[in-house]
């Protein structure tokens, strides 16, 4: 079974999925900013949340709601993250579950919530009620869905991949821009699937695409107490439930992981600032958590980030972010790639065309590649460069 990508997809793309948004006034600068996704069929859920000690009503009101492994329905809102809102933030974001069931006709337990935006400030729900009103939903609605949880996104974030041979689609949108970094990051994503999938394997394969995904994406070194991954299965594909352990079951793996990867590149690449994408690989690691430790490390470095920004191919920042990363190294078996330049071989520098060097940093995507030659382990994260940019955003966000 392969998957390929669906034109125009979005998290409506699967069958019996609508959604809509709205412009209910919570962004000052105005834009659609409360919105719905619904499944016409009962679903299994999943979801996965802020590693944040501090976390959002809406957070802790949606790890509730999906205690039983099931869900139907997403409401959602940007420009106010309902969060360090006291027990009166715990009561709107209810409410605003409430407010969804009652127009979708289903129960408060079946909805998901989620908020984006400022950190303390009191959510208007008076305007979320009124928003929920105004949503009108449909197949196309899922364009306006991924527009409506941007912040300071530049563009939204969607797509779709039906697997030929496996007649099921999975579709989803995400947004993020700042406050980004392993694990998970100021970054909502809703995804969904027409594919019937046992519930418990659901959780797995959600866990399984967003440790290689989401969870390998920095921005800032930031987290939110907001993030949110949920997945809502309709099983409207027709298909034999699938289970962990068989071929139909690693395709829909597979298929939710590329998903997701497709995602968290966009978000790396539209990091707040952004004018570049940094991908760094880590190969021959002594093992996954190790690959995966040192190539976050590498895409995290802000002397790494601003180098990319200068597009100064200073190679000695990938190395003292490895040597600071925790994963084990030999300092004499380390070579060092961009992108096909080596750069080091044997922990031994080489001799490179630095005009060559800097116009590979001046390209959209950066592509780094470090082989530490000590196993088979290897891992992706992605990043992007510094620039002023980020720090007049994040100097004004609430002016």
């Amino acid at each position: 079974m392969k998957a390929r990508s669906v034109e125009g997809g979005t998290v409506t793309s699967p069958q019996g999925f609508v959604a809509g948004a709205t412009y209910a006034g919570l962004k000052v600068k105005g834009g659609l900013d409360v919105g719905i996704l619904y499944s016409e069929a009962p679903c299994f859920a999943a979801g996965l949340f802020t590693t944040n000690r501090i976390k959002a009503a809406p957070v802790v009101c949606s790890q509730k709601h999906l205690a039983d492994g099931r869900g139907r329905a997403i409401v959602v809102n940007s420009g106010c993250a309902n969060a360090c809102t006291g027990d009166q933030g715990m009561r709107d974001a209810e409410a605003m579950t409430e407010l969804a069931a009652k127009k979708l006709g289903i129960t408060p337990g079946e909805v998901v919530v989620a908020s984006t935006g400022v950190i303390g400030e009191r959510l208007p729900v008076e305007r979320v009620a009124a928003g929920v009103e105004k949503v009108s939903l449909s197949r196309e609605g899922g364009h306006e869905l991924a527009r409506a949880i941007m912040t300071t996104d530049t563009s939204p974030k969607e797509i779709a991949v039906k697997v030929d041979g496996g007649g099921f689609v999975i579709g989803g949108i995400a947004k993020g821009s700042g406050m980004i970094h392993p694990t998970l990051g100021t970054l909502l994503c809703f995804l969904t699937t027409d594919a019937a999938v046992d519930g418990r394997f659901l959780e797995t394969a959600l866990r399984d695409a967003v440790d290689v995904s989401f969870n390998m994406v920095t921005i800032d070194g930031d987290t939110s107490p907001n993030d949110t991954v949920v997945i809502l299965a309709n099983g409207m594909a027709g298909n034999e439930a699938f289970t962990q352990g068989t071929a139909a079951g690693e395709a829909f793996g597979e298929a939710l992981t590329e998903v997701c990867t497709y995602l968290a590149r966009r978000i790396a690449a539209d990091g707040e600032g952004a004018g570049k994408l940094i991908e760094v690989t880590v190969e021959g690691a002594l093992s996954i958590g190790e690959a995966r430790m040192a190539a976050r490390t590498i895409a995290g470095s802000p002397l790494l980030k601003a180098a990319v920004h200068g597009c100064d191919p200073n190679w000695g920042r990938v190395i003292a972010a490895l040597g600071r990363s925790g994963a084990e190294i030999d300092g004499t078996r380390i070579d060092l790639f961009l992108d096909s330049m080596c750069l080091m071989a044997q922990g031994v520098p080489g001799t490179f065309d630095r005009d060559r060097a800097k116009a590979v940093m001046g390209r959209s995507e950066v592509p780094i590649r470090v082989c530490l030659n000590l196993a088979d382990c290897s891992a992706t994260a992605w990043g992007c460069d510094l620039t002023a940019e980020y720090v007049a955003i994040n100097s004004e966000y609430t002016t």
